[in-house]
């Protein structure tokens, strides 16, 4: 007789475990089920938890079947699941709901039926919390784990049947004809709707996976191609970086009116340097948000060639500071779908590239900013300079025209270094070049109290510094030092590379140390190269009665 039930409940209990998956696979698809995945800990996903398992505690009940007087039933696969995915208070809410709905049907294991089912939900907690302590949150979601725990769980339930459920002999057929059922179906039912879970959870981890390496790939590749600014050059660089990481079949780069970079099928009529005439692009620059045509439920039609391949388009605004800049468009041939891994790809490298173009608006500002700073400078510094530079000229020209001569000279080669400047950055031969003039004329000034030596290595000539950084530290060494000392001094300027630096020395022999360390010039030197982008290291070293040296440090190449 017992075998017979045995066979009878094993059919309909596997039909409900069918259900469960059914259900828990169409469940997978929908957004309610990232909580369960992600083991958030916010109230609202655990109260979700709660009512999602509660229902499957009662649907496991309401669909089992009746046996000796009593309910086979898959209910315990509610209870584990949302203890193991909700925690010990959950797990212990979702046994006691379904406990208690069991009990309000009856029956002479209504209590033994409540206390088990409440125990499930709260021993599946416990080996929550366990994991969660010791760190290892990932072994929740092992089905093996579920499958143990179904056995152990359906075990202590028949054990509570026996001790509670009265008379004692008629307990004792009903174990023996579920048991193995039951175990059986509960603890595959859980088992496999845990790697349903694992699943998904691995699948978006995966994605997300995937969509941050190939992004950061992408974003190596375009280091620096930005910046010279969005244009044709760089857009039609990152283009091709682009389609090679994500194998969409086009890409295409736009700013507000025309395409700038374009590679892959459909490239003989997707040109660059064609005005903008697509609907969704320029619906994406006017709003500033993506635009998708996949081709099925938002239609796509090449605006150009109406034979062409393409079939479906992604849209992606490249930001600026202010306003949409330009656009970054995937696209799929007809006969291909958009993959959600590309989707997420190409809105996160439009992240990526749009943070680029801020940083090249950025730098430009910056460049700007330092050029209207050094006019500034050479417009406050000029006029005094000129001021005693004429006067130093009238006073030599009494004694030594040949010598005031020479001045003028002097004088006309540094005022047209300044006039003739039109960039923010020069070669250290011009700095070097326009700091000679400029001390040639000090020393007329301050006679046989000033010396200057210059060493300027030959293959640092071409290397760019800011325009005017060097000469203000001349300056400071002038003003802080020779000026200051009876006997005067020697100014010694010197450049050479120091590994893959450029190491400038400004030493005078007068050693004043300044009253201010750190003054306006040499904020100014760090300000001028901060403007450009550039690290630099500037210190001044004082070594009473031998010397003061400034020694400013940049890498090489940077400024080119």
């Amino acid at each position: 007789m017992i075998e017979s039930i045995d066979v009878q409940l094993v059919v309909p209990l596997f039909q409900q475990m069918s259900v469960y998956l059914l259900i828990a696979y169409l469940f997978s698809k929908t957004p309610l089920f990232r909580p369960l995945a992600n083991l958030s800990s916010w109230p609202i996903h655990k109260l979700m938890v709660y009512g999602i398992f509660s229902s499957f505690c009662i649907m496991g009940t309401y669909f089992g079947q009746q046996t000796l007087d009593a309910i086979a039933n898959t209910r315990a696969i509610g209870a584990i699941l949302g203890g193991l995915l909700g925690g010990p208070l959950v797990g212990l809410a979702v046994g006691f709901t379904g406990g208690m709905h069991r009990y309000s049907l009856g029956g002479f294991t209504d209590v033994a039926c409540a206390i088990s089912t409440t125990w499930e939900g709260l021993l599946a907690g416990l080996v929550h919390a366990f994991w969660q302590r010791r760190g290892q949150t990932e072994r929740i979601f092992k089905p093996l784990q579920a499958l143990l725990l179904g056995i152990v769980a359906e075990g202590c339930q028949m054990l509570i049947l026996l001790l509670v459920a009265r008379p004692y002999d008629q307990s004792l057929r009903l174990v023996e004809a579920i048991a193995l059922p039951m175990m059986v179906a509960n603890a595959l039912g859980a088992a496999l709707f845990m790697s349903f879970i694992r699943d998904a959870k691995f699948q978006a981890d995966e994605l997300a996976s995937q969509v941050s390496r190939r992004a950061l790939r992408i974003a190596r590749r375009c280091v620096g191609l930005l910046d010279e600014g969005l244009n044709q050059r760089s857009a039609q660089a990152i283009a091709e970086v682009v389609k090679d990481e994500t194998g969409v079949a086009a890409v295409a780069i736009t700013d507000r009116q025309q395409i700038l970079g374009f590679t892959g099928m459909g490239a003989d009529h997707h040109q660059v340097g064609r005005p903008i005439s697509s609907v969704i692009t320029l619906d994406a620059i006017r709003d500033n948000r993506v635009v998708f045509a996949d081709g099925l439920t938002t239609p796509y039609q090449c605006s150009i060639e109406g034979s062409c391949e393409l079939g479906s388009s992604l849209v992606v605004p490249l930001r600026g500071e202010q306003e949409v800049v330009g656009t970054i468009k995937l696209y799929e041939p007809k006969r291909k779908l958009f993959r959600n891994l590309n989707r997420s790809l190409g809105e996160g490298i439009a992240g990526v590239l749009s943070n680029q173009i801020l940083h090249s608006q950025l730098q430009a500002s910056r460049a700007l900013l330092a050029e209207a700073e050094l006019r500034a400078l050479e417009a406050k510094v000029n006029p005094h300079f000129l001021f005693n530079s004429l006067n130093t000229v009238a006073a030599v020209l009494r004694r030594a025209p040949q010598e005031a001569r020479q001045l003028v000279l002097h004088l006309a080669e540094f005022l047209r270094g300044n006039l003739g400047r039109n960039t923010v950055t020069v070669s250290l031969v011009q700095e070097f070049e326009h700091i000679h003039h400029y001390l040639a004329i000090e020393k007329a000034r301050f006679g046989d109290r000033l010396r200057f030596v210059e060493d300027l290595d030959e293959a640092l000539e071409e290397e760019q510094v800011p325009a005017l950084a060097i000469q203000t530290l001349v300056e400071n060494a002038l003003k802080h030092g020779i000026s200051r000392a009876e006997q005067g001094g020697e100014v010694r300027l010197t450049a050479r590379r120091q590994e893959d630096h450029i190491q400038v020395i400004v030493e005078d022999s007068a050693a004043q140390l300044p009253q201010q360390h750190d003054g306006l010039g040499l904020r100014l030197v760090r300000e001028r190269f901060a403007a450009l982008g550039v690290s630099c290291t500037l210190q001044l070293h004082h070594q009473p009665g031998i010397a003061t040296r400034a020694e400013l440090i940049w890498p090489r190449g940077v400024l080119s």
